[in-house]
């Protein structure tokens, strides 16, 4: 039982160490004003972004080749350890402080308005929302209940890079 409550206690840990980056920088930018952090928080933005993706691009790939192992044998054990591992140390965190800094970096920039931020918001609630399903397939996998192929885990791997082109593309060039 530890076992299973220890990934869940980093999450937390993560989710309440972002929640406090986001208050720091808020009282930092109250105090200091704009040109010394902004830049610093589109930084955080960004590594937050490139951690979430990875894993976003990573797990699909591992419920692919979970797929080929046998049920309760040491290699689906170990498939199901990384997911388990991978999806909460490092994919939640990492969605949670993109989405907070984000959120942040919207406000104090006046985006939240722009046609080009709208539009990359919807993308990015699609990842959420893809998100979600990931977590589902995790839970599947841990309790031997997989109902999907390997085909489906192959296409809905490419989703995430869509979502991160279309979203680069917004975010740099701001057609609108």
């Amino acid at each position: 039982m530890a076992d299973r409550s220890t990934p869940w206690l980093r999450a937390a840990v993560a989710v309440a160490f972002t929640l406090a980056m986001v208050c720091v920088l808020a009282l930092w930018r109250w105090l200091h004003g704009p040109p010394e952090l902004y830049p610093w928080v589109k930084a955080l933005h960004v590594i937050a972004v490139i951690a979430w993706m990875a894993g976003m691009l990573y797990l699909p790939r591992l419920f692919v080749y979970h797929c080929e192992a046998e049920i309760g044998s040491k290699q689906s054990e170990t498939f199901k350890l990384m997911e388990r591992r991978l999806l909460t140390v490092i994919i939640n965190p990492a969605m949670v402080a993109s989405w907070g800094v984000g959120l942040w970096l919207a406000w104090d920039g006046g985006w939240y308005a722009s046609g080009w931020l709208q539009a990359k918001v919807v993308l990015v609630l699609i990842l959420s929302g893809l998100h979600g399903v990931f977590v589902r397939c995790v839970r599947e996998f841990g309790a031997d209940r997989n109902r999907h192929s390997q085909r489906f885990y192959r296409i809905i791997n490419e989703v995430p890079t869509a979502i991160l082109i279309g979203s680069v593309i917004l975010a740099v060039v701001k057609p609108f």
